[in-house]
């Protein structure tokens, strides 16, 4: 007997960002979801996309789009500073929401997009991607085995070449920085070793350096972390680095594995795992992080599938985000002040 087909999403998209094509448009299509309507503040940009990818209408604005009652969920990958803004309203008009990352500028904000999200009685999912890929799933594996032995270690790094000056990931407003845009990566990853680790970590020292001509904005960071079960983490990001690097090291008291793009593992899906045995390289599939990301998203809007992403989730990272930037001598990002 054949599974019953699962009704597609009808998803409405806030802004025309580069990185919704990538994210949404490509497994929205893939998997037979509705694009319903896009709504940007330049209305012809939001017509171009609509053309490109198949949007079925454009809205006149974010807000027109959010009272559209044929979409049902609301993707956002505006710049930073506007995701908890737009995710309050979303929520507030009865909508499932699936988020860029960092759902909100800090850990207040991301506190009232918690009790949003527990009011609407939607979900919300805000978009680590990797944590779905076989990538990251296997190094889970690895520790659960035993293979690895006991976590020791953790060493992550997100980083990027220099976005151009006029950025909003610049923008301090805009709640932009290293940490922001990719630190979050590096921190999530290791709050999700918290099973292995005898809990979730804490902030043992931060250090970081603005941007030239960007005060308050971070152009990198690196974070110390502890576990309770005694194991140590390095989390660091940099946003003008030399190349990409976006790598996780696992170390155990048995071995290590690593994987030199876990954030993007559909460009280099390696996992190595080296013990006494000696060293293998697995290769987990080059499919897109972001098809397996929404999968689940589907899954647990239809059949209420659990995920591991929720809004107290969310909480969690911002609130370590936090943390690091008051270590590290700088301030925590602003609230946004938005009109429609």
């Amino acid at each position: 007997m054949s599974e019953p087909v699962r009704e597609p999403l009808r998803i409405g998209v806030l802004g025309a960002a580069r990185i919704t094509e990538r994210a949404l448009v490509d497994p929205a299509r893939a998997a037979g979801h509705r694009l319903v309507a896009v709504a940007a503040r330049d209305r012809s940009r939001a017509e171009a996309f609509a053309g490109r990818h198949g949007v079925e209408r454009v809205a006149g604005s974010y807000a027109d789009l959010l009272a559209d009652p044929e979409v049902e969920v609301v993707y956002n990958p505006l710049a930073n500073g506007l995701h908890g803004p737009w995710n309050l309203a979303a929520l507030a008009a009865g909508k499932h929401v699936l988020t860029e990352k960092p759902s909100a500028s800090n850990a207040e904000e991301a506190a009232e997009v918690r009790e949003a999200a527990a009011k609407s009685g939607t979900v919300f999912m805000e978009g680590f991607h990797y944590l779905f890929h076989p990538v990251t799933r296997r190094l889970h594996e690895l520790l659960d085995s035993g293979e690895l032995g006991d976590l020791r270690r953790v060493e992550t790094l997100v980083a990027i070449p220099a976005p151009e000056d006029g950025d909003p990931r610049w923008s301090l407003s805009l709640a932009g920085g290293a940490v922001m845009d990719l630190g979050c990566y590096s921190l999530h990853a290791q709050r999700m070793l918290a099973r292995w680790a005898g809990g979730a970590p804490s902030l043992v020292s931060a250090r970081g350096g603005e941007r030239a001509g960007a005060p308050g904005v971070d152009e990198w960071l690196d974070a110390e972390l502890a576990f309770p079960g005694g194991a140590t983490g390095s989390a660091r990001c940099h946003m003008a680095h030399d190349g990409l690097e976006m790598s996780c090291r696992i170390i155990g008291t048995k071995g290590e594995a690593s994987a030199p793009n876990f954030v993007l593992p559909h460009l280099d899906d390696r996992v190595v795992v080296r013990t006494a045995d000696g060293e293998r390289t697995e290769h987990l599939g080059t499919r897109s992080s972001y098809a397996y990301q929404l999968e689940a998203f589907a899954a647990r809007v239809r059949e209420g599938t659990p995920v591991p992403l929720d809004a107290d989730d969310a909480v969690a990272t911002m609130t370590l985000v936090d943390a690091c930037y008051r270590a590290a001598g700088l301030p925590p990002r602003p609230r946004s002040v938005v009109g429609n």
